[in-house]
């Protein structure tokens, strides 16, 4: 009696023929044969699209929209030749790995696609997403060093343990995950392609943030290859010496006693110069052309007072 009231129940909120869809695809799936009181390994069913949900876990964040529609015109003509890999998520089925064929049949209009079951742990279904997408190279770089320190982070893995299950080696890691630590709109370059991998390496000498944006806004304005990227970098990261430092500095001075000779000239009438010894001593000299002008300069200073 109890499942005869919810069988009405999800009826009321969903409709009849959407639970009796549900429950006939749960169904096909379900069947499988017994072997000595072990369920065997399941096969490929053709599942509606719409019983269909991406895995939030999944490494892959962008898909390139006119890929997405050169992989609808595909599957019009010849279908989806490889299935997507899915998992039973109460009454609709989560994508492991297959998630832009999912979004390119949807495109097509296929109302059903071909899966295969499988049943894993959080880590495991999400190892299988990030080694497919490595492996077909549909990772940015910055998605596949987000993936890595996911799995490091959330399940506790070495980068060597990565390293064997993506069969890359460790080095590749160390250096993917790296990128992590470039200013993110740095980040966000990588990822829409303004700038490559090369360039973002060459950027990850520069350990201020600031000097980071910089370089990359140079290498976006002039298009510098990696190699000159390489060379800015260096520039910009070398420590200013002492001489440097001290001409610098003089140079500061001096541009601030220009402006206050500007000051003055505009308030006396005349040519005025500082003579500085440093910015704690020296002496003004203010011309004069005139026995007149020199009373009218005399009468602005006594009226100071």
């Amino acid at each position: 009696m109890a499942k005869k009231g919810l069988g009405r129940g999800l009826g009321a909120i969903f409709g009849e023929d959407v639970v009796r869809e549900s429950n006939e695809e749960l169904s096909k799936v379900q069947k499988t044969t017994q072997k000595d009181g072990e369920e065997m390994e399941r096969g490929e069913h053709l599942v509606k699209v719409s019983l269909i949900e991406p895995n939030g876990g999944q490494p892959r964040k962008n898909f390139n929209e006119e890929e997405l529609k050169e992989l609808a015109e595909s599957i019009k003509n010849y279908g989806i030749l490889q299935p997507i890999l899915v998992q039973k998520k109460g009454t609709s089925y989560e994508i492991i790995a297959g998630e832009r064929r999912w979004r390119a049949a949807k495109l097509a209009g296929l109302k059903e696609v071909p899966v295969v079951l499988r049943e894993y742990d959080k880590q495991k279904a999400m190892e299988i997403a990030l080694i497919e997408n490595v492996q077909r190279e549909d990772l940015n770089p910055i998605e596949e060093a987000k993936a890595y320190q996911q799995l490091i982070k959330e399940f506790n893995l070495t980068q060597e343990e990565i390293a064997a299950r993506v069969s890359k080696n460790r080095a590749t890691i160390t250096n993917s995950m790296r990128l992590l630590k470039l200013d993110e709109e740095i980040q966000d370059l990588l990822i829409q392609g303004v700038i490559t991998s090369g360039h973002a390496r060459a950027l990850l000498s520069l350990e201020d943030k600031a000097l980071q944006k910089k370089a990359a806004k140079e290498i976006t304005d002039k298009g510098l290859s990696v190699r000159e990227t390489e060379k800015l970098v260096k520039k910009l990261g070398k420590p200013i010496s002492r001489s440097e430092k001290s001409e610098n500095k003089d140079q500061a001075l001096s541009l601030i006693f220009q402006e206050l000779e500007e000051r003055m000239k505009t308030i006396m009438g005349t040519k005025v110069t500082i003579h500085n010894k440093d910015k704690s001593k020296g002496r003004i000299e203010i011309e004069y052309y005139s026995e007149a002008e020199l009373e009218r300069i005399v009468e602005m200073i006594e009226s100071i007072r």
